[in-house]
This record gives C-alpha cells, structure tokens and sequence, in this order.
C-alpha cells in the first residue's frame, strides 16, 4: 500500500515511469509440490490403488496373486523410469502425466474386456475384445509429447499389466499390446502434422489386424475351402482391427491440445502453428523495424540448419529466432539495422546512455513476449539469447572517450578521482547465460549473422574466419559454460553456419545493359547479392553492436 503511494507521489514527480513491467506469476506452493518427494509418493500410491481396484474388480481367479504382480511390475517400472529418465522423475506433473496416461489406457482395456465377456450385448462378443482394445493410446500419447523414450516405456510396461487383468497372464493380448505399442512409436518419432498421426494409426490398424490373424482372433478362416468362411464377419472383424488404431489415433490429436496446456508441454505440432507470419508482432515488426524483421528469418535459417544437425529441436529454434529481437520494437531507431542513412541517433548520446537503449530490448521484449502470451520458451530464449556478453562496440567508445578526458584532465589540471571510471559491468546484458541447446544455437546465430553483415566482398574463408572467431569468444567469455553443447557439436554448428551463410552471401555476375558488350569475368566486378554492404553514417555502431 505505501509503496504504492510512494511510487504515485514518484510519478508525479517525474522521477519514475508508469509503465508497470509485466512478469510471468509463478506460485511458491505449485513449485514446491512440483518437485516435492511426498507428491511423487502420492501418485504412486494412487496408481496402485487404480491397479488394485482394475484387479480386484470382476470375476477372476487369483486376484491377489495377480496384484502382487502388477506391484512387482510397478517397482521396476518406478526403478527404470529414475535411472533412464531423471529430468522426468525429478517432476512431479511429469510422472503423473505418464502413469496417468498408462491408467487410463488400463481403465478403458479393462471396460471393453468385461463388457466383450459379459455376453450382454450380442454385438459385442467375447473374442471381440482383442480386436478393439486400444493398445496404442499410451505409447502414443507419451512417444509425441515427452519423446519416443517415454513412448517405448509406456509400450512395455502397459502391455505387462494388461496382460494380467484377467486372472493368468494372457500371451497373445502382451504380444498384441507390445507390436502394436512399438509400430505406434516407430511411425511417431518426428510428428510435425495431424495427418501423420492417422498414418500412424492406420500402421497400428494393421499391426493388430495381422496380429489378430495370427492368434486366430478374426475368423475363423478356412484356407481349404473359402467359401466356407463367414466372411461378412470376417470383414467386421478386420474392420474393428484396422479401425481400432485409427481411432485411437484420432483420440490421441484431439486429447493432445488438452494435455499441451495442462502439462505446459509444447510439441512440433505447436510449434509449427506457432511458426505463422502472420503473428500481431511479426507484423508490426514488418512495418515498423524492418531491419530486425530481416535480421531474424535469416537467424531462423541459420538456428534451423545448425539444430537439425545436431539433433536439437529444429522447429523450436525457428519459431524462437523469429521473437528473439521483438524488443526491439519498442525504439527500432536505435539499431543499426533500421537506422536512417541521415543520421545516428547516437551521435547525441553517451555509451552509457546508448548501451542502456540495447541492453533494455531483452526486457522489452520479454514484456511484449508476456503481454502477447508467447510460449515460456520463447521468453526464455529472448531473456538469453545474449546471455551476459557485453556491447562491446559502446564498450569501447566509452573507453575511448575515457582516455580523451584523462589527457584533457592533465591539461586542465583535473584530479583523476574526477573522471569517473568505466566498468566494464555496466556494459554487460544482465542475462541469464543460454541453459538449453536450443537457446545457445540461436544466440550463436544472432551473433554470427549480426557480424556478417559487415563483410566485404565475403569469401568462404573469410566467413568460415569470422564464424570461427565468435564461437572461440563465446566460449572463452564462458557464455556456453550453461548449456550441455559439446565442442563436437559445436564443430557441426560452425560448419553449418559456415555452409548457410555461403549460400546466402554468394556472388552474381554482373549483366550488361541491353547494347553493351559482355564483359569477362573478374573477381572486382562480382559483389554479393543480398547483404551487400551499405553506406552507413559515418558514426553508426556495427550490426553486431546490438
């Protein structure tokens, strides 16, 4: 309350500003349980009570016995999921998403079995529940959203306890369950678009039709004599089979949106769609900081090529290098890449007063980011993207400037308490350093793009110097110490930075005018064809200064 009327008689005053800088909420208590051991148990001890309740329900011989097992299988399944996926026991939402998703599975197996075996309904009979039990749900589910290793776990462990829910372990629903599982992973490994999670249930659908033949599930079929066979129940048979995985993979792409926003996981799907032009601020970058605008498709490019090469996610880095500069929207005069060729607005400012202008886009624009509801690894990315290096073209202005006031303070006669000192913390961004693969290979990006602007006449080994140079003073500022990128990735990210910029800095001959004789090929006549170097005020900062 005080600090409120404070900051109003501050205002007023014109010593502060009323612009309110926006932050992301986030709960102390959510935290807490998030990683809190006694969360963890509580899932766990649900999860047996479900299985529990799954075995103990209907008629079955030896339902304890049964049960010991499914807890058997449990503690192996707790014991993998710490040893082959710390990142995701360490969550407490991750390990109910999983085990969640594995229950439900359990839950909807378990109700098709008892109503196909309850010869209540005179459609569905007892050798039908084989052919619509949705086998492929779980390791779908997981396989797109958390990783094909998640998917691969789920396949395994959910085949085991489906396989025990009615009394002796039933081999051909655990072999049915496991394919089915793993064809549903293999054809999920990079999903990008909807359709191919139908293509990945049509190759469950047949899995399981094949499956089904092979256990004598649909028929039975007379191989002798055809015309024997039933085959209008045949055909509904291979029907139900086929259509069992289409199905679950229609229920997979509409559960996934829910699931996105409740676990706030964010899949290539999304990403994708979030990769639209036609974003409010992508817009008004288009207009009102074109520079930056163009600066950041080309970083797109060059973060794209360098992630796929490594295995990171392409898709994210795109989508990212697209809002990395968005603060820049707020004063787009005062980078080098939307200034007028008239004048610098920095030619009537200080570098402390200009450095203050740059270091401030990346809270500019993590509040724009926050004000648009940008995903939170958006924001991340554009909080790190210049982790804590510092401007050093107004570093060393200031550092000039310095030095000249030092000489005129000897003329003068000035004490040199009187100048003040240039610290070089001033002149840094505030960070944090990149934390992810991602992060570091946009940041890496945004740098060697910014500088290659400044090339003349390039060359491969000028571009392969240059590319070199900054990921050497990346690492030697220990702006990569964060993020787990090794020097071998950082070797495939420098060559493919140095073959994308290859090709977009390349050289055109230069046509002759209609009537003019052509002239021979010579190295002076060629000059790039985008990126060329441009007349500049004679006091503008590099691109890279910013």
């Amino acid at each position: 309350m005080f600090d409120f009327l404070k900051r109003g008689r501050l205002i007023r005053r014109g010593l502060a500003s009323r612009k309110i800088r926006r932050r992301r909420a986030r709960s102390e208590l959510a935290r807490n349980l998030e990683y809190a051991p006694y969360m963890k148990a509580l899932i766990f001890v649900v999860f047996a009570g479900g299985l529990a309740f799954l075995v103990f329900s209907g008629q079955q011989p030896e339902p304890t016995k049964n049960f010991v097992i499914a807890l058997l299988v449990l503690a192996t399944a707790i014991t993998q999921l710490w040893i082959n996926q710390p990142k995701t026991f360490s969550q407490s939402s991750r390990i109910l998403l999983v085990f969640g998703v594995i229950l439900a599975q359990l839950a909807v197996t378990k109700l098709l079995l008892v109503i196909c075996n309850s010869g209540n309904y005179q459609f569905l009979k007892p050798e039908m529940g084989g052919l619509i039990t949705p086998y492929a749900f779980a390791p779908l589910v997981l396989s797109v959203l958390l990783g094909r290793h998640h998917g691969l776990y789920a396949a395994f462990f959910v085949s085991l306890w489906s396989s025990i829910l009615f009394g002796p372990i039933d081999a051909p629903l655990l072999v049915t369950s496991l394919i089915s599982g793993f064809t549903a992973v293999s054809l999920t490994l990079q999903v990008r678009r909807r359709a191919k999670l139908i293509r990945a249930g049509i190759g469950v659908g047949l899995a399981i039709w094949l499956l089904s033949l092979t256990f004598g599930l649909i028929g039975p079929i007379n191989w002798l004599f055809p015309t024997a066979n039933d085959w209008g129940m045949i055909g509904l048979q291979s029907a139900l089979a086929v259509g069992n995985g289409i199905l679950t993979a229609t229920l997979v792409g509409g559960a996934l949106p829910i699931l996105e926003q409740l676990f706030q996981i964010t899949t290539d799907i999304s990403w994708l769609e979030a990769s639209d032009l036609n974003h409010p601020l992508l817009r008004r970058m288009t207009i009102e900081a074109p520079g930056t605008y163009h600066h950041s498709l080309v970083v797109a490019n060059l973060a794209e090529a360098a992630a796929e090469a490594i295995g990171a996610n392409a898709t994210l880095c795109r989508v990212c290098s697209y809002f990395h500069d968005v603060g820049k929207l707020v004063k787009p005069e005062y980078f080098t890449e939307n200034m007028s060729f008239e004048r610098n607005p920095h030619d009537d400012l200080a570098p402390t007063m200009s450095v203050l202008i740059i270091i401030a886009h990346v809270k500019e624009g993590v509040d724009l980011a926050l004000k648009y509801k940008l995903n939170q690894r958006i924001i991340d990315i554009i909080q790190e993207h210049h982790g804590t290096s510092v401007v050093r073209y107004f570093y060393q202005r200031a550092l000039q400037q310095h030095e000249d006031a030092r000489a005129g303070g000897k003329i003068m006669k000035l004490r040199e308490d009187d100048i003040p000192d240039v610290r070089e913390e001033s002149f840094r961004y505030s960070g944090p350093k990149p934390q992810t693969k991602e992060s570091a290979i946009v940041s890496l990006a945004d740098t060697v793009e910014s500088a290659s602007r400044s090339l003349e006449k390039p060359t491969p080994q000028k571009i392969e110097s240059l590319v070199n140079e900054l990921i050497e003073e990346r690492i030697t500022d220990r702006q990569l110490d964060d993020c787990d990128l090794t020097l071998g990735e950082l070797k495939i990210i420098a060559e493919r930075f140095r073959f994308t910029l290859l090709m977009m800095l390349h050289s055109r001959i230069a046509y002759p005018k209609h009537g003019q004789k052509t002239p021979k090929p010579r190295e002076d006549t060629l000059r790039p064809d985008v990126m060329a170097v441009t007349r500049r005020p004679p006091t503008a900062p590099p691109v890279s200064a910013a």
